[in-house]
């Protein structure tokens, strides 16, 4: 028997009752958090060293500035920008930096979509429902990788921000640079702690951040330490003919490692994001529990593969359905915490 928990359209009450805590709490603790360091960190951040992603802002990056203080200079993955005023009409290049913008309270202008997903993917359309009419505003400006930069400049922003990964990012950020300021985070599931900081300083908000990162790992901590028998979780996606399983260096694997979860030996790898295997090799993607995710929401995809059913979380009706969007396509702080839920309700 497989399980489904947090599923594409499954109930997700619990999910949001947690975000509009965190959100709450950051805004509320915004003004009074730790001062920003020199070097853009925030002075109070959790040391890196021990986890494989990224806890602070990049060493070097950021303004320094704090919260709420304009003009600043934020210092990123392409350069400088100065940004004279709070920005307002604000362009996401990424899904990614769609859920970050949202999760500070700030609804972008516009929007790209790409791999698959939509522009404004429902689970943050589910999370910020009381944002849906401005949402619906939300104006595509083209894919992720080859942004419509006419469109763009028709949105008027005041800020575009992107990110270096899986593009020529020199070229992109020289053409939006023309249009308005805008500001470059290094991309991948792997940063998107850094990431998210380093996007928050851009628009005077590091400090609630941070502050959301505080309460997020604190939560994984103790969702962690609750959790018996050590159990070895797994993260398995398929979108079209391809299959991975992720290591710890992953979107997924982070919030797993904040929480202190297990992970099969196929799956401790953190010089790659994600391994390809086989039909044949469907074993590697075993474990005590399996987080699976199809893209396009046909489970099928994976569940009449031959070796399934041989699988031991199968078996044990462990095996979980999830929503592909939150854990495998987005890497934002909103599906971190969709991915937490998720394991918590299976593990908890």
């Amino acid at each position: 028997m497989t399980r489904t928990v947090l599923a594409r359209g499954a109930s997700t009450s619990r999910w949001f009752a947690g975000l509009l805590s965190i959100s709450l709490a950051g805004a509320l603790l915004a003004g009074c958090a730790s001062d920003t360091a020199d070097d853009g960190a925030s002075a109070g951040a959790t040391s890196t060293e021990e986890y494989t992603t990224p806890r602070t802002m990049p060493e070097g990056k950021g303004s320094g500035e704090s919260d709420g203080t304009f003009s600043r200079t934020v210092k990123h993955f392409q350069g400088e920008t100065t940004l004279e005023a709070e920005p307002e009409r604000v362009v996401v290049i990424s899904t990614g930096q769609a859920d970050v913008m949202l999760t500070l309270g700030i609804v972008p202008v516009g929007s790209t979509s790409g791999d698959g997903a939509e522009m404004i993917p429902p689970y943050l359309s589910d999370a910020f429902a009381d944002d849906s009419a401005a949402l619906e505003e939300v104006t595509y400006v083209g894919s992720r990788f080859d942004p419509d930069i006419e469109a763009i400049a028709n949105t008027d922003p005041d800020l575009i921000v992107m990110n270096n990964a899986g593009k020529d990012a020199t070229a992109m950020y020289e053409g939006l640079s023309e249009i308005a300021p805008t500001v470059a985070t290094q991309g991948t599931g792997l940063y998107w702690k850094q990431d998210f900081l380093l996007l928050a300083d851009s628009v005077g908000k590091t400090e609630q951040a941070q502050d959301w990162l505080d309460e997020f790992h604190a939560d994984a901590a103790e969702f962690g330490d609750g959790v018996s028998d050590d159990p070895t979780v797994s993260f398995l996606r398929k979108n079209g003919d391809r299959s991975r399983v992720f290591g710890v260096a992953s979107f997924t694997g982070s919030v797993a490692e904040d929480a202190g979860l297990a992970r099969p030996e196929s799956q401790t790898f953190t010089d790659e994001t994600s391994v390809d295997i086989s039909a044949e090799q469907l074993d590697q993607a075993d474990a005590d529990w399996i987080f699976y995710g199809v893209q396009g929401g046909d489970e099928t995809e994976l569940t009449s593969a031959p070796l399934w059913p041989t699988l031991e979380a199968v078996s044990a009706g462990q095996a979980v359905e999830v929503d592909d969007d939150v854990f495998y396509l987005n890497v934002g702080p909103t599906a971190a915490r969709g991915v937490l839920t998720t394991l918590e309700d299976a593990l908890g």
